[in-house]
């Protein structure tokens, strides 16, 4: 399976967060999703996790 990652320098922020998660798909989006709403202030709801999962990208793994 190929791992994911939410990588927060990505997302628009006013903070400048460097956070990155990686791992399973699903790990990746509870894990951001919570990170969204206690250090960010996000709403939760079925709408920031889509958010989440539309923004994940596959893990580049080195050679």
């Amino acid at each position: 399976m190929t791992r994911k990652v939410a990588d927060c320098r990505k997302m628009p922020s006013e903070s400048g967060c460097s956070l990155t998660i990686s791992g399973e798909e699903e790990e990746v989006v509870r894990a951001a999703s919570e990170h969204a709403i206690s250090v960010h202030g996000h709403a939760d709801n079925p709408e920031l996790r889509d958010e989440v999962r539309g923004s994940l990208e596959d893990e580049k793994v080195s050679a």
